[in-house]
């Protein structure tokens, strides 16, 4: 019998909850109290859907706010001086966009959506004001940054260490747990980014991606059919990646080193 929890629908349709969201480490820190949330909750937003190709904002522009995929997916990414894109992340339901601009105030990079996304939005400024009187809220954010560059560092090792091989199986296993760990099925679901742009987040060609991915499904590690992805040796793909026993998460950060 299928659960709920292992249905697979479209990113699009999935509504992460506040629970299982990374916003819930800023908007329920341990020890706030109900007059204190309700005070954070007023500043929350909730903004329009954003459609497949649009933007949520544009690299160089102000930084105003940050924010939290609620469903749907975004991609992350900067222009390059030929006139393409380095893609730099994917961004999933109950993740967080936006930190990147706290220090420079402008958006370094710019966020599209891959779908029709939702999210919910903390103006800054706001923010900032609140947490002078609730410090916990302060914390928090310092810890979410401190996350952020983690995940960034152990981006650079893939790329600097891994083979193509590695990289996608460290990438397929990170999309894996990450929605595992906000109640999704950890070994079936949908990719909304196209091949190219994992090709290019990874440092792979499209070409390598293919056939990378056509070679996992040869070794029964996986099935593929265009977007929809079925995993059938989770523990094989952790092999593969190189993760960490005891240590693995849904970030690079536990990829072991070569």
């Amino acid at each position: 019998m299928t659960t709920e929890k292992d249905t697979v629908v479209p990113l699009s349709k999935r509504k992460i909850a506040c629970k299982d969201c990374s916003l819930f480490q800023i908007c329920l820190p341990v020890g706030i109290s109900g007059e204190e949330l309700e005070r954070l909750e007023q500043i929350i937003q909730r903004r329009r859907p954003v459609k497949r190709g649009d933007h949520l904002y544009h690299g160089g522009e102000p930084f105003r706010s940050i924010y939290a995929v609620r469903s749907g997916s975004i991609k992350s990414y900067v222009p390059t001086e030929s006139g393409s894109e380095q893609v730099t992340g994917f961004h999933l339901p109950g993740e967080l966009l936006g930190l990147d601009a706290i220090s420079p105030k402008v958006y370094p990079c710019s966020a599209k959506a891959l779908e029709t996304t939702s999210v919910c939005e903390i103006p800054y400024e706001q923010f900032e004001l609140l947490s002078i009187e609730l410090p916990v809220l302060h914390r928090q954010l310092i810890s979410l940054m401190s996350k952020e560059i983690f995940e960034e560092q152990s981006h650079t090792v893939l790329l600097g260490k891994k083979s193509a091989e590695e990289r996608l199986a460290a990438y397929l296993f990170s999309i894996s747990s990450r929605y595992h760990r906000r109640g999704f099925s950890a070994s079936e679901f949908y990719l909304s980014m196209s091949r190219n742009d994992i090709g290019n987040y990874l440092g792979l060609a499209v070409e390598t991606v293919s056939r990378m991915f056509t070679r996992f499904q040869a070794e029964g590690l996986l099935d593929v059919e265009r977007k929809h992805i079925i995993i059938h040796d989770l523990a094989r793909l952790k092999e593969l990646a190189g993760a960490v026993p005891g240590r693995c998460s849904e970030h690079f950060f536990c990829i072991r080193n070569s």
